[in-house]
């Protein structure tokens, strides 16, 4: 083909904006069916969405690992141990009590029992059945319907009491493997009859966790039921719909909260000696803010590179104090606010939340900062310091040094340190003109702050120039893009996956980095529903563990 006619077809291409134009998607052999624990605040939509917002969940469950960079797909390999499962009883048996109590049972229980002292299996299976199809993000089995009916009339005939026994089994449903855990079940492929593929209450599941980060709603589980998410205008459709969502800034919330590891904030420290200002107000308001803002920005369909230069953000009278900016606000509601040029707060990098989040309870620290830049922003990873290393080199109370940059030397000249920290310290120091608590500073120790550097080899000054630099170098988009699609999938990207993540990058820049554009092109691709044949050995083991909770 010419080089004149190839100029045409671009050209065309870009005047009529067709889709045929783009590179088709990769073909992906796609990982085996697997189950996925649900995260805490997953379980907390989900009980919210079912149940009604006033069914509080009470206690905490055990923490997920955060694996290759996310929670999400450290959710995959979540076991539930006998105390974690005493957890979830305990917050089962809180919400099953509040949804049969004379308060709420009139609305969410679809039948009233014949007498309300003895059993009603008629009742009984209408509720269990209606409350688990949404619970299970499919139709009960017949087996499991009974079990359930029978469960609640045994739990009435032994109390005398028709809720009682409701009570009781819905509690048990409340801990059964299909509630706590999303999975992909499968069936065959009609059009590859060697080939498994996710049913259609599987790709439900997947949509909705993605995109909203809870269960279907009744318009997709009927969607699922009539076969229309497998015809791709269809689901093209239900996307769009799901999309323009209020819900749809849940679901961005929760992946962001996720990327950036936001739930570290659940044991910061600050010294309130050193930093009397930063409260635990302070830290809650922080952690809101960098989600806030980003969700703000993204959702206006920003450039995504652009979160590491803008100035505009939001704040609270709490945090106005850390940052040391006057607002005109009497409560500690949010309050849109842009940052001057002079107050050198470019993008979400210099925010509290991650200058806090990446110190030390008393002072800062450019390693943990340019090693969160490396990893979290950039999906670099830093591998961890030898066992052997002497941190009194950089730890000495009495050295002669007043700067982090002039302690940080020592890494250069200790061979063991010199690899990743030439890596991480440059970017580090640029931060250095905030203190441990996000708070800008001048000096250290009287002397004057150095806060130049330099990222992969391009110098610049200070936390405007890194602002830049992270926003024009092509790891941060790449990143955010893999940490998407390993989130949508929950799992780790494999090699088999980077054609399609290559795919979505492309697609990325040619959207112009609109984040919402990215996760409708996720949500619609399709790898995002790609499984392989089931793995025999964890399949029996999911079986397994059906049964014995029943």
């Amino acid at each position: 083909m010419s080089m004149k006619l190839t100029r045409l077809i671009s050209v065309c291409c870009a005047a009529l904006a067709l889709t045929a134009c783009e590179d088709p998607e990769p073909k992906l052999k796609g990982a085996p069916p697997d189950m996925r624990r649900l995260t805490e605040t997953q379980y907390e939509n989900v009980i919210s969405d079912v149940f009604g917002i006033d069914v509080d969940v009470a206690g905490r469950f055990d923490p997920l690992r955060r694996t290759s960079g996310l929670v999400a797909v450290g959710a995959r390999e979540a076991r539930i141990t006998p105390t974690g499962f005493e957890r979830f009883y305990n917050a089962a048996k809180t919400v099953s009590e509040r949804v049969t109590d004379a308060e709420h049972r009139a609305t969410l229980i679809p039948c009233t029992p014949a007498d309300a002292a003895k059993a009603d299996d008629a009742c009984a299976r209408a509720f269990m059945t209606q409350t688990g199809r949404l619970l299970f993000r499919r139709p009960l089995t017949t087996a499991e319907a009974d079990y359930f009916v029978k469960a609640a009339g045994e739990a009435a005939g032994a109390n005398g009491d028709f809720y009682r026994g409701l009570t009781t089994s819905l509690a048990s449903m409340l801990v059964t493997p299909q509630f706590l855990f999303v999975a992909d079940t499968t069936e065959a492929d009609p059009a590859d009859k060697s080939a498994e593929r996710l049913d259609a209450y599987a790709r439900a599941s997947r949509l909705s966790f993605f995109l909203w980060n809870t269960t279907p709603d009744e318009t997709l589980m009927a969607a699922a039921e009539k076969g229309e998410l497998n015809d791709s205008a269809s689901l093209a459709r239900h996307v769009d719909r799901m999309m323009a969502s209020p819900r749809a800034e849940v679901g961005m919330r929760a992946f962001f909260n996720d990327f950036l590891a936001l739930e570290d904030f659940d044991t910061l420290e600050k010294d309130p000696l050193i930093y009397p200002t930063f409260t635990l107000e302070v830290a809650e308001n922080a952690r809101e803010q960098i989600v806030k803002t980003i969700i703000d920005h993204v959702s206006r369909g920003e450039d995504y590179r652009d979160i590491f230069t803008t100035r505009k953000t939001f704040l609270t009278r709490a945090l106005a104090r850390v940052y040391r900016v006057p607002i005109d606000r009497t409560d500690n509601g949010w309050i849109s606010y842009e940052f001057a040029a002079d107050q050198n707060r470019y993008g979400i990098q210099s925010q509290i939340a991650l200058m806090a989040l990446y110190a030390y309870p008393g002072r800062s620290s450019a390693v943990r900062r340019g090693r969160a830049v490396r990893e979290l922003l950039m999906c670099q990873k830093v591998p961890d310091p030898p066992g052997d290393v002497d941190f009194s080199l950089f730890t000495d109370p009495n050295s002669p040094s007043k700067t982090a940059r002039e302690r940080l030397t020592a890494h250069i000249n200790a061979p063991a340190c010199a690899g990743c920290h030439k890596i991480t310290d440059p970017i580090g120091l640029s931060f250095e003109n905030f203190d441990g608590a996000g708070q800008y500073r001048l000096t250290e120790n009287e002397a004057h702050i150095d806060s130049g550097g330099d990222l992969n080899g391009a110098p610049y000054t200070g936390p405007e120039g890194l602002a830049q630099a992270l926003r024009n170098d092509p790891a941060t988009a790449s990143c955010v893009v893999n940490r998407l699609y390993s989130y949508a999938v929950g799992r780790s990207v494999e090699q088999d996956d980077t054609a399609v993540v290559n795919f979505l990058d492309k697609g990325f820049a040619a959207s112009k980095y609109k984040f919402v554009e990215l996760m409708r092109k996720v949500a619609l691709s399709d790898a995002f529903f790609t499984v392989s044949k089931p793995n025999t050995t964890a399949a029996a083991s999911g079986e397994m563990a059906v049964a014995t909770a029943h």
